[in-house]
């Protein structure tokens, strides 16, 4: 409605075309849905390439968060096993001199 075609709206809704299945339509798959217009189907196909674009992106900008987010508790376990092996040695450390009186 948003590229003023509302006349596909019906068989669109009739077909059950959702966004993942509009995402996966193509020139011949647009004409068989009604779109006899070359240029109402050029719109839509120019509007699907850049929501495509658009979702890579996103897709891309969350792996790298989820990168992140694993390297940054990669580095906090490794802090604690530090600080753990830390306690451990000073705890070991004061047993042996408590026991060397």
């Amino acid at each position: 409605m948003s590229l003023n075609l509302e006349q596909y709206v019906s068989e669109f809704s009739a077909q059950n075309i959702n966004g993942e299945h509009l995402l996966q339509l193509d020139g011949s798959k647009l004409k068989a849905l009604g779109m006899t217009s070359s240029q109402d189907r050029a719109i839509v196909k120019k509007k699907l390439k850049e929501m495509k674009a658009s979702l890579e992106k996103a897709r891309k900008a969350q792996e790298k968060m989820e990168k992140q987010r694993e390297k940054l508790r990669k580095k906090e376990q490794e802090q604690l096993q530090r600080r753990s092996k830390k306690t451990d040695k000073c705890s070991s450390d004061a047993t042996e001199g408590t026991n060397e009186q």
